[in-house]
Parts: C-alpha cells; sequence; structure tokens
C-alpha cells in the first residue's frame, strides 16, 4: 500500500529514427541550393571589468537619503492614522444608530 508505483518508461523511438531532425546550429543543411551569403558568428561579448565599481556615499547623499526616509515614515503613518481614525468614527457613528434605533424599537413594544 506504501510503496511507490512507478510508471512504465517511454517507449518512443531513439532520436536517429524520429521524424523530426533536431537542429544542430546551422539553418541551413551545408549542400544548400539558395544564394546567400554566409555570415559570420557575432564576436564574443566583451568581459566585464574584473572590480566592481563601488557606491560611494558622501555626506550630501546621506542626508537627502536621512531626510527622504523620514519623509516617507511621516506620509505613511499619517495616512495609516487616517484610515485608522475614520474606521473609529464610523463605528462610533454605527454605534450610536443602533442604541437609537434600539430604544425608537423598545419605545414602540411598550406602548
Amino acid at each position: 500500500m506504501f510503496t511507490p508505483k512507478y510508471p512504465t518508461p517511454d517507449t518512443a523511438p531513439p532520436a536517429e529514427m524520429s521524424l523530426v531532425r533536431p537542429l544542430t546550429g546551422l539553418v541551413h543543411p551545408p549542400a544548400c541550393d539558395c544564394h546567400h551569403t554566409p555570415t559570420t558568428p557575432a564576436s564574443a561579448p566583451v568581459p566585464a571589468p574584473a572590480g566592481r565599481p563601488s557606491v560611494q556615499l558622501t555626506p550630501g547623499v546621506l542626508v537627502v537619503a536621512a531626510a527622504g526616509g523620514t519623509a516617507l515614515v511621516l506620509v505613511v503613518g499619517t495616512v495609516l492614522v487616517s484610515m485608522l481614525l475614520a474606521v473609529a468614527i464610523t463605528a462610533a457613528s454605527v454605534a450610536i444608530c443602533a442604541v437609537v434605533l434600539r430604544s425608537l424599537l423598545n419605545n414602540q413594544h411598550n406602548r
């Protein structure tokens, strides 16, 4: 019950007998009759320099980064606090409406 059941191996014919031959890098066969000029392969890309350029942080860049981070934190904090305040005001108004409706319904049942 707990032993794995393996599927049967593929019975596909080997690559020599298949109808579709894989490409070997040549677009045309070596003895093609089309009249085109042979293209030379593209040259190898130039390797990057051995040492990566380091990022230099100047005092001005650090001040700008700190000011930007502070501004971002203040903006996000303001948005979150305003959303929380909106939820609190909505909850309070719903609670007040529930109390008013309950008192109105209780007054009708008592009469």
